[in-house]
């Protein structure tokens, strides 16, 4: 099975990028897309060509162009949950969790701590909540964590730590405790598992001229319960693939 994870930062803007045949040749099986910044009904008619493959899923934040998740996948799901279940964060629209007969997918956009880190205090009582949910669907079977999670865990997964540490969203250290928490209870970075050396980011600031310069944060992930662990046969970053400041990612693995 190959499950794909990607920021779009906009899916009216990324539809207009080749994101249609981005993901014909990709051909993903299940399909996580990340801050779709529409409402459900205009996620839906962007989307309305993959109806015919895929059952689609959308859960778009209160306020208009902003946040939003959205889950397409072909093998139909036993059951679908959105947010979990604490109004404060469930407004923003940023997770949907699909149940499958032998795991949990749990498609997520982690609030960015916000320029000024105006907002890592909020940052933080998700991640402990965020914790407690997906710790609490690891009990009852596999799960896996797909999406954006606004942290850079380890100095690797970024081009520049040192300028960045604590003065920057996504890399302060209530961040990076948050992430090494999930770590903690049972979760495996996969990508970090099979390449513990390897330099790969999966976003870069449209300033700067972040991309040609490959100045990058690996801040997506595929997180895995560690029951699921040798099951995982390659993670895949296509930063050759344009259209948002993310690229897509891939997760192979036997299911």
């Amino acid at each position: 099975m190959q499950i794909t994870s990607w920021n779009v930062n906009g899916i009216r803007a990324v539809i207009k990028k080749g994101f249609v045949e981005t993901i014909q040749k990709i051909q993903p099986d299940i399909l996580c897309l990340q801050e779709t910044k529409a409402q459900n009904h205009e996620v839906s008619e962007v989307l309305k060509s993959f109806k015919d493959t895929y059952n689609i899923y959308i859960n778009s934040a209160q306020k208009k162009g902003y946040s939003g998740t959205a889950l397409l996948t072909k093998p139909v799901p036993e059951n679908i949950t959105y947010g979990i279940n604490i109004p404060e964060h469930d407004n923003e629209g940023r997770l949907i969790t699909a149940e499958y007969q032998n795991f949990f997918l749990v498609n997520v956009y982690t609030p960015n701590a916000g320029q000024g880190l105006k907002r890592l205090d909020y940052k933080a009582q998700w991640n402990k909540d965020f914790q407690e949910y997906v710790t609490n669907l690891k009990h009852r079977k596999p799960v896996i964590i797909a999406g954006d999670l606004n942290v850079a865990h380890q100095a690797i997964d970024l081009k520049n730590p040192k300028s960045n540490y604590n003065k920057t969203a996504g890399y302060t250290e209530v961040e990076i405790q948050g992430f090494k928490a999930l770590l903690k209870v049972g979760f495996i970075d996969t990508f970090r598992y099979l390449y513990p050396n390897k330099v790969a980011y999966t976003y870069w600031s449209y300033r700067f001229n972040a991309r040609a310069r490959n100045a990058g944060w690996r801040i997506d992930y595929f997180l895995v319960s560690d029951n699921l662990i040798d099951k995982v046969k390659d993670v895949i970053i296509h930063n050759d693939i344009m259209g948002s400041d993310h690229c897509p990612l891939s997760l192979i693995i036997d299911l």
